[in-house]
């Protein structure tokens, strides 16, 4: 039961923060959506700051990236594949929690922007392990890991957070984040696949 009542808090801080963005949104506020008292908060997590770092580290999956690693059975190029399609379809799918880790990227909280930071590194060192490990079995090319991954992860950002522009562009009705994610999903994934295999390809070691 308290389990459940920790969940709900988070569900319910999780589309206010994505709402009215961290500082928008007050620990009353979530009270007062969640139907609880602002005790329970403060019991379950402490504070505003600890709250949300409940909440992005419920969010950060590093298990599935981490299992990806581990796997031997399958290749370097399939591991790089996994990782676009693990990336896309989590952020693409929840919106709101991309929303909160940008307005998190934006605040003036120190703490919390080396919250966003210390996830953001720990993902990162999972990607790094593929494509060493590719490097390795010298199947990818040696390329600068850190901003390989940067063009990655700006590009799913911005096809992200430019919604408007890529629903006109595309025709998408606005204010629809289904059938956004249903166009623009697919188009993205083969794009980065596209990208990182003419980028990592050992052939085209210069």
């Amino acid at each position: 039961m308290a389990a459940d009542k920790r969940e709900h808090i988070l569900e319910v801080a999780e589309k206010l923060f994505g709402d009215k963005g961290f500082e928008g949104a007050s620990v009353r506020d979530i009270a007062q959506h969640a139907k609880v008292n602002l005790a329970m908060i403060s019991y379950y997590f402490g504070s505003k700051e600890k709250l949300l770092e409940a909440l992005l580290e419920r969010r950060a999956n590093y298990t599935i990236l981490e299992a990806l690693n581990k796997d031997e059975s399958i290749s370097p190029w399939e591991k790089i594949d996994k990782v676009v399609d693990f990336y896309v379809d989590k952020i693409m799918s929840n919106l709101c929690i991309h929303n909160i880790m940008q307005q998190a990227n934006r605040s003036s909280s120190e703490e919390i922007k080396k919250l966003t930071t210390k996830i953001k590194l720990r993902n990162f060192e999972q990607i790094k392990k593929i494509v060493t490990d590719g490097q390795k079995k010298k199947v990818f090319r040696k390329v600068d890991i850190e901003l390989s991954v940067g063009t990655v992860m700006g590009t799913i950002s911005q096809v992200t957070l430019a919604r408007h522009f890529y629903n006109s562009l595309f025709n998408i009705e606005e204010g629809n984040d289904d059938a956004y994610r249903k166009k623009m999903a697919p188009r993205l994934k083969s794009h980065l696949k596209q990208l990182l295999h003419a980028h990592l390809d050992i052939k085209n070691e210069e």
